[in-house]
């Protein structure tokens, strides 16, 4: 058996997508277990750039069992498109599976979003996520068995529009919805996909118990998780390794290693506290080498040092194993790199991340200082052709979080990664 769960130890956007492409050559089944069409995995392959937003990075892989769990929230309209953007480059899609339970993101859950988020300011991706998450947890959502198989479906439906309509025209002012058009909009999406759909946990189950390769492949990051991030700067699901069990229907037995993806940096995308953040050149210079825009945004993302405080969190919260470590090559111009090991609030020396948001955004970042390597890494295969310093870097790394790191990125390609401990042994 051989399980491996992938999360994203900071606030996401750690090049999961990358690592994911990287693991899922040696996977026989790739899983996405949580999250929605507001994540969005980047993989290079060929000179060729893929941006995945529901669909896992297994699918550039021919024969690879390429599943949609139950945790994912599916925007039917935006897979559809994703499937024939796929195919129409050639991929083969024949190997993706949904789950049946996994629960829809309807056109109202994502104008709601957008009118909610103008007060809220939370810096959603106006994706209808939340909203989503929301309905599923209130028991009025809707999951894709619901619309293909459920006598009922047209009646439950045409109650929620109504609710949903006297909230959108009554409360918010704006217009609302159709019913009829829009039931009839949801139903064709839903049978466009349906030969996709199956019982994806007895699919998962059965691989685990035959012996094959299986990865579990988290969006966002376990400081936006709904629980353990920095509420409520936070997504609505749980992308730490706890999430990938009840997101794909398996058990924690199930799971043999957890893989933590962190930058050799650290960057934020919305609002919310980032004691590491650099407004200056230091912080240009990162966001424009390390191509820091949002995937399904275009957002450019905040960026700073790498912060060890958030990181010792993430492996203690997600049992992590090892670490892949990305974007080393972003740092290959700094005479000097600092690690924040710590916080000082109010004079106050503090080694555990704070469970408030409010402490953490006054919180002082304390670093050491590294020597830099001032030198392209980009071309290095192996460890022992790193630069002394960037080995110092990364052995500092591990000595601070008390885990290994099995994998470093010196580059977007798949072949651009360094293998320090084979993660499927």
């Amino acid at each position: 058996m051989s399980s491996v769960v992938l999360v994203g130890a900071q606030w996401g956007d750690e090049g999961k997508g990358k690592i994911t492409d990287f693991l899922a050559k040696k996977a026989d089944v790739i899983v996405r277990y949580q999250g929605g069409s507001n994540a969005g995995h980047t993989v290079e392959v060929d000179n060729e750039k893929f941006m995945l937003h529901l669909i896992p990075s297994g699918i550039l892989y021919p024969n690879k069992l390429s599943i949609i769990g139950n945790g994912v929230v599916v925007d039917m309209e935006k897979l559809i498109q994703e499937i024939k953007g796929l195919e129409k480059r050639g991929i083969d899609t024949s190997m993706l599976r949904i789950s049946s339970r996994a629960s829809v993101v309807m056109p109202y859950h994502k104008k709601i979003d957008e009118i909610e988020d103008r007060t809220n300011k939370i810096g959603t991706t106006k994706k209808g996520i939340g909203p989503a998450y929301s309905d599923k947890i209130k028991r009025v959502g809707f999951r894709i068995t619901d619309i293909l198989y459920d006598k009922n479906f047209k009646e439950r439906f045409k109650a929620e529009v109504r609710r949903k309509n006297h909230l959108i025209t009554e409360f918010y002012q704006e217009k609302g919805f159709d019913h009829e058009v829009l039931y009839e909009q949801i139903l064709q999406q839903a049978k466009a996909i349906q030969k996709y759909v199956a019982d994806t946990s007895v699919l998962i189950y059965t691989a685990i118990n035959n012996g094959d390769k299986v990865l579990f492949e988290g969006a966002q990051g376990t400081l936006l998780d709904i629980d353990h991030g920095t509420y409520p700067f936070v997504t609505s699901s749980s992308p730490t390794a706890g999430g990938a069990c009840a997101g794909a229907g398996i058990g924690p037995t199930n799971i043999d290693r957890v893989l933590g993806v962190a930058k050799a940096y650290t960057t934020r995308v919305g609002e919310g506290p980032f004691p590491t953040e650099l407004l200056g050149e230091q912080g240009d210079i990162l966001r424009n080498k390390g191509a820091e825009f949002g995937t399904t945004t275009g957002r450019p993302r905040r960026c700073g040092w790498l912060d060890a405080v958030i990181l010792r969190y993430a492996v203690r919260i997600n049992g992590l194993t090892d670490i892949a470590l990305t974007k080393m090559d972003v740092m290959d111009s700094f005479p000097t790199i600092k690690i924040c090991i710590a916080y000082k609030y109010h004079g106050e020396m503090i080694y555990e991340f704070p469970e408030s948001s409010d402490i953490l955004e006054h919180c002082e970042p304390v670093y050491i200082e590294i020597p830099g390597w001032q030198q392209d890494i980009s071309s290095i295969t192996n460890f022992e052709g790193l630069p002394e310093n960037a080995k110092k870097y990364i052995e500092k790394l591990e000595e601070l979080l008390g885990v290994k790191s099995s994998l470093i990125a010196v580059g977007p390609k798949r072949d651009q990664t360094i293998v320090l401990e084979n993660i499927f042994a």
